[in-house]
């Protein structure tokens, strides 16, 4: 599956974000980072460099299938978030997982993120889009106010 319809994939998926962020990252969240959103995978479009293996989308997982996900060749730890059980593949063109595999685990990733939202923030998703997306724009307002005072 290629980036594009990677990417319009996963914004198919329910409450999903996409913001760019560490230098070059599609980062996908459930519910706006603003109200308190998680992320549930990213997708580098950029090269990691030497010193880092080179990976292509990391996502979140189950725990349990963690460890049965890292035995698939092409499959490693994800760089900075193993911890908390993402996974990494590092070519999306290696066919490393069928596409329908890719899609069924990308929707558990979401659906594990949201699981794990506060209650207020899955409140906030339960709202029409209309309030939802007021209360985003004033959270927003409120952290750039807030940013400003920080700096000198």
């Amino acid at each position: 599956m290629d980036v594009e319809r990677l990417r319009a994939f996963l914004l198919t998926l329910p409450h999903t974000v996409e913001t760019r962020q560490w230098g070059n990252n599609l980062v996908f969240w459930v519910g706006d980072k603003a109200i308190g959103g998680k992320m549930f995978a990213l997708i580098n479009l950029d090269d990691p460099g030497p010193r880092l293996a080179r990976t292509d989308l990391s996502f979140a997982t189950d725990p349990e299938r963690f460890h049965q996900l890292l035995e698939t060749e092409g499959i490693i730890p994800a760089p900075y978030l193993a911890r908390a059980k993402w996974i990494a593949i590092q070519s999306l063109n290696a066919n490393t997982l069928t596409r329908t595999e890719l899609q069924d685990l990308l929707r558990e990733a979401n659906a594990l993120t949201y699981a794990r939202l506060p209650t207020r923030v899955r409140a906030t998703l339960a709202l029409p889009a209309t309030q939802q997306k007021r209360l985003i724009t004033e959270r927003r307002k409120l952290l750039a106010a807030e940013e400003k005072k920080k700096k000198p």
